[in-house]
């Protein structure tokens, strides 16, 4: 689907079944942070649903959410939690007064700068009901929203799919505003395999040859480690390469605020005690000049952060890093990882073959008066997007 088409895809035409749990009308709370964290009923049944999730999404589970939220500015947030027999679905929301540049007040999904995937996490066959009960809810408690606007979203999946279904059938106006694609890696081949498939044999020895000269500066080897024993001295470590680099130079790096470090160093210890995390680790001679985080969640993982000693560039050993993370293709319960990188990343689109659709939806809610703004709104969003696509 074009990325600015209004349309529901031949795709998304497809009913839903509500799950058989699904028995009762869905009920939607919006409740604060605090409330959130005091609910310790709820909170366990978030891990269940991050367990039965549709589609999995480390950046909405408990341990990275519960982070995000005590680190940031997050007094605005409020968690809409849909329960039909249990909890089916929850996702962050805030409420924004400009959109695009306009006094366009609306409702979208909470984000940070280091949450790379917006999709809520919606038990596995309640995708409908999920959606039917939070747009209804937004209609008469939009708080003067226009429109819901979700971003980083997944669009090739059961909860986009239900969002499009949900809004054809209702007749609610909703477009897909913004696409792009983001590097990913998908099971199928041995490491091996795939890096002679998919990587130029020029490049391949060139690697091996920054291999083998970096092996001449010191004792190299890998490290790989699930963070269960020293996980602080692994994130001191890499909050210090990081901000090492241009990172640090240009004020981007995790270390340079103390919100982001906080956050960082929270979510790393909470996926740990989730089982959720990965490090991976190049040492030349005892000092790490290459790190790499992935968060795993089977049946997918996310490769979070990365960083390297800008000194030996020359060896390029952020790419034999990621080289050593085509590991995951041997990992039985993981069937791809999604890289979290920006479109077109020089680096990592050079190694991984796949490509992941990544989007923005913005959703019809409220009464007649704020659909018909709406409509007029999207209509010239629509129409600036694709007279852009022809410049």
């Amino acid at each position: 689907m074009n990325a600015v088409e209004l349309a529901v895809s031949e795709r998304s035409q497809r009913d839903f079944a509500p799950a058989p749990r699904v028995t009762a009308l869905p009920v939607v709370e919006f409740m604060t942070p605090e409330e959130l964290l005091a609910n310790a009923p709820l909170l366990a049944e978030w891990d269940d649903l991050a367990r039965e999730a549709s589609e999995p999404n480390p950046f909405a589970e408990r341990w990275y959410l519960t982070a995000a939220l005590h680190a940031l500015d997050s007094y605005k947030v409020r968690i809409a939690a849909v329960r039909a027999n249990g909890l089916i679905g929850l996702i962050p929301l805030q409420w924004q007064s400009r959109y695009a540049g306009l006094p366009v007040r609306h409702v979208q999904n909470w984000l940070n700068h280091n949450a790379f995937l917006g999709t809520p996490l919606v038990r596995k066959g309640a995708e409908g009901p999920f959606w039917r009960a939070l747009l209804a809810k937004l209609d008469h408690q939009c708080d003067g929203a226009m429109f819901l606007h979700l971003c980083c979203f997944a669009t090739q999946g059961a909860v986009a799919d239900a969002l499009a279904v949900t809004c054809h059938n209702d007749s609610r106006r909703f477009a897909l505003v913004h696409r792009e694609e983001r590097a990913l890696l998908e099971k199928g081949l041995t490491p091996e395999a795939y890096l002679e498939t998919h990587v130029r044999g020029k490049k391949r020895k060139e690697l091996r040859r920054q291999q083998k000269r970096l092996s001449e500066e010191g004792a190299l080897r890998f490290e790989r480690s699930d963070g269960s024993t020293g996980l602080a001295g692994w994130i001191g470590e890499f909050l210090v390469l990081e901000k090492s680099g241009w990172k640090g130079t240009n004020g981007s790096a995790l270390a340079c605020a103390p919100e982001t470090k906080t956050l960082f160093a929270n979510a790393l210890k909470g996926a740990a005690q989730a089982g959720r995390l990965e490090l991976l680790t190049l040492r030349l001679d005892g000092r790490a000049i290459a790190m790499l985080v992935n968060f795993l969640a089977p049946p997918a993982a996310y490769s979070f952060k990365t960083a390297f000693d800008e000194s030996y560039a020359r060896f390029s050993p952020g790419v034999l890093i990621q080289i050593e993370n085509l590991a995951l293709l041997e990992r039985a319960e993981i069937e791809f990882c999604d890289s979290c990188a920006a479109q077109d990343h020089p680096m990592i689109d050079s190694l991984w073959a796949g490509r992941r659709a990544i989007g923005r939806y913005s959703v019809a809610i409220g009464g007649a008066s704020k659909r018909l703004a709406f409509a007029a709104l999207l209509a010239a969003e629509l129409a600036k997007a694709r007279w852009k696509g022809k410049a």
